[in-house]
């Protein structure tokens, strides 16, 4: 355990940090989660929809720095080509 009030002031920020994270990646695992299952059932509105859900989150991802912009461009190209084979 830290003696140093700054470092322990620094295990708290970065645990309060750690848990923020983890809240938002798993909120977009799930968003992705019901997207891919959108497209699986085959429903063009309900996938339209849950589409725009998941751009938004993998936005505030980036804004957030919790994912790199390009790794959260590649998501949204790879899950629009889905939507995009979905409705062709």
């Amino acid at each position: 355990m830290a003696n140093i009030k700054s470092s322990k002031k620094r295990i708290k920020v970065t645990e309060a940090k750690t848990l923020r994270n983890t809240m938002i990646k798993s909120a977009l695992k799930t968003k992705i989660k019901k997207f891919e299952a959108a497209i699986v059932s085959g429903n063009v509105e309900d996938s339209t929809a849950t589409y725009a859900g998941v751009v938004k989150a993998l936005d505030m991802a980036v804004t957030k720095g919790i994912l790199h912009i390009n790794k959260a461009a590649r998501r949204k190209s790879r899950l629009a080509a889905k939507l995009n084979s979905l409705t062709a």
